[in-house]
């Protein structure tokens, strides 16, 4: 059943395109009309390179000097506040599919050649019967697609349901995904694209960044949709 709602709303996406995803005016031809697009919020121009926090100058930032991430660097299409916390809620339990080829174009433009695989964030099979499709991988896909690299969506996966990241403190949610993923797979030397939809405190790109490098993960770029910022 959810593979089915999934599907028609694929279908229903691509056959009847027409009206901007936020204020519902013409659009025939992209998802946002032209001025809800140049309304959205852009990720501050300084941050800090490792994990696109606001800074000063676009130095390191204090957390990533302290206790750096196992991630290499971030790329955010968006700062996530309103209307992109709209956009990707239409996304994640609108079933919006369209939202995913959209935001997937953004990213790879942000995208320099070099990289190797993709991988998307993956969800547990509870989850993923839960809401019937991986948002992660639907925009994993798209980027794919736009840049011609392959996604792998079978090597790293979740081995056990985790509390929902967005129900804890912030200091919680490193503890809550620690341990809960795994790869199958000899990434030895490769560039690997890590895709989210929206980073918040990172814990659980983090822990997955980890369990690439440690099957051998050269470099490690989180890439999401959506930044969301402390200040």
């Amino acid at each position: 059943m959810y593979r089915l709602k999934s599907l028609v709303s694929r279908w229903l996406n691509d056959a009847f395109p027409g009206s901007c995803l936020l204020c519902g005016s013409d659009s025939p031809d992209a998802l946002l009309c032209p001025a809800c697009a140049a309304d959205l919020p852009a990720p501050p121009s300084a941050c800090c390179p490792q994990c696109a926090e606001q800074t000063t100058h676009g130095e390191r930032c204090g957390a990533c000097l302290t206790d750096p991430p196992h991630f290499d660097q971030t790329l955010a299409a968006f700062h996530y506040d309103f209307p992109v916390n709209r956009i990707i809620q239409a996304l994640k339990y609108g079933h919006q599919l369209a939202v995913a080829k959209w935001l997937g174009y953004r990213l790879a433009a942000l995208i320099k050649p070099g990289e190797q695989l993709i991988v998307p964030l993956p969800l547990h099979p509870e989850r993923l019967r839960e809401r019937g499709f991986n948002q992660s991988m639907e925009i994993a896909r798209a980027v794919g697609k736009q840049l011609n690299l392959p996604v792998d969506h079978c090597s790293l996966f979740r081995n056990r349901p985790t509390q929902r990241q967005a129900d804890l403190p912030l200091k919680e949610r490193r503890k809550n995904v620690r341990g809960a993923f795994e790869c199958t797979a000899d990434m030895t030397g490769k560039n690997i694209l890590l895709i989210d939809d929206v980073m918040t405190s990172g814990a659980t790109l983090n822990e997955c960044a980890r369990v690439l490098k440690l099957h051998g993960a050269a470099h490690v770029t989180a890439v999401v949709a959506a930044r969301a910022l402390k200040h």
